[in-house]
């Protein structure tokens, strides 16, 4: 990657003696979109307000456009942030709120008005709205005002805490494929926080996966979803599965895998299907609900078949998902099938599911 627009290099953040983030690194490029996702208390918002300058670094480095951040007050950095609760100004017009950091850098009227028009028409705003109120703007307007506001001024970097959170699931899902493309038209680096998994997922070219305090991975939404580092990551990023495995072997051979919950012969997986952090103790099989499916019959080659009862399922129009109890699992197996008008199987039907083990990856707890 070419010189990033944020560096940070073993950030640590203490509150008193309480560790808020330990030894965290993070690099951004130009023009990237990235997110930042873990559970409640993992560090997160503590490391956005550090990147905008509302948090001081107790131990680390931060550089933003190869400029060390350190004493560098918020106003001053090439960042801006949307923040969660938008923090609009009630008692401002529109136009005043979107104008509001030019007039404190001193811009003269005529360039402010150019540039809260220009981003009225980008946010997709009537112009008639450039004398209303906040309040008299509709949830997703005021979004808009706020997302117009942050880069009237043209930052490096667009920070933004769960800007969407409040929203309706409509209303949040077409803001999402507009800053999607908002992103794509300005070439700005734009950094996310959000507990929506599957916003993350849709928006970012990179996830950033964290748990008290530490990052446990960082990746591409594929390598996130497909090759998670562990069990947490896997069952963080959305649903899945996890089956007990015997293992035996070396990597550089081929790990023989078997399960004795299963009707099938142990597979051989490679590099590929087994992830690079695997250790000592115990191991299990990630199946995706999208690679598990009803069978008729036997296993074919290459499938393993598992045999339990249905316990619940759930209809979502393009998809249904069914829940299936099997013996000598803690969790009923998730299956998601393509949508039908007939369902396949009943609440407390017995049946065979199957799933082809090279399409499943092997992870340590």
């Amino acid at each position: 990657m070419a010189t990033p627009i944020i560096d940070a290099s073993h950030i640590v953040k203490d509150y008193g003696r309480v560790r808020a983030l330990h030894g965290v690194s993070l690099e951004v490029g130009a023009g990237e979109f990235v997110a930042l996702v873990g559970p409640s208390g993992c560090g997160k918002t503590t490391l956005l307000k550090i990147l905008a300058g509302f948090e001081d670094i107790t131990e680390g480095r931060l550089e933003i456009e190869g400029k060390d951040m350190r004493g560098v007050p918020a106003a001053s950095r090439p960042t801006r942030m949307v923040f969660q609760k938008l923090a609009l100004f009630p008692h401002k017009t529109v136009a005043q709120n979107i104008g509001f950091p030019l007039k404190l850098q001193k811009f003269d009227r005529a360039e402010i008005d150019r540039r809260v028009v220009a981003m009225l028409e980008l946010m997709h705003l009537n112009p008639d709205y450039l004398d209303r109120f906040p309040a008299q703007l509709s949830g997703g307007e005021q979004q808009r005002v706020a997302l117009a506001r942050a880069l009237v001024s043209h930052p490096g970097v667009l920070l933004l805490d769960e800007p969407m959170s409040a929203l309706d699931a409509k209303l949040k899902k077409s803001l999402q494929a507009e800053l999607k493309k908002l992103h794509r038209e300005l070439g700005t680096s734009f950094v996310l926080v959000t507990h929506d998994l599957e916003e993350a997922m849709m928006l970012a070219d990179k996830i950033c996966v964290m748990r008290a305090g530490r990052m446990v991975q960082i990746g591409t939404p594929t390598d996130i979803y497909y090759r998670p580092a562990n069990m947490f990551v896997a069952g963080f990023i959305g649903e899945t599965n996890f089956l007990p495995v015997d293992v035996s072997g070396t990597l550089e051979g081929g790990l023989t895998v078997g399960s004795p919950l299963v009707a099938g012969q142990p597979v051989v997986m490679e590099s590929g299907n087994v992830s690079e952090f695997l250790g000592e103790g115990n191991k299990a099989l990630l199946i995706r609900p999208e690679s598990i499916g009803f069978l008729a019959g036997e296993p074919g080659p290459g499938q393993w078949m598992l045999t339990g009862v249905v316990e619940e399922y759930f209809i979502k129009g393009s998809s249904t998902q069914y829940r299936v109890r099997v013996a000598g699992l803690d969790a009923p197996v998730v299956m998601d099938l393509p949508g039908s008008f007939e369902l396949p199987a009943q609440v407390g039907e017995e049946v065979r599911i199957g799933f082809e083990p090279m399409r499943a990856f092997l992870l340590s707890e």
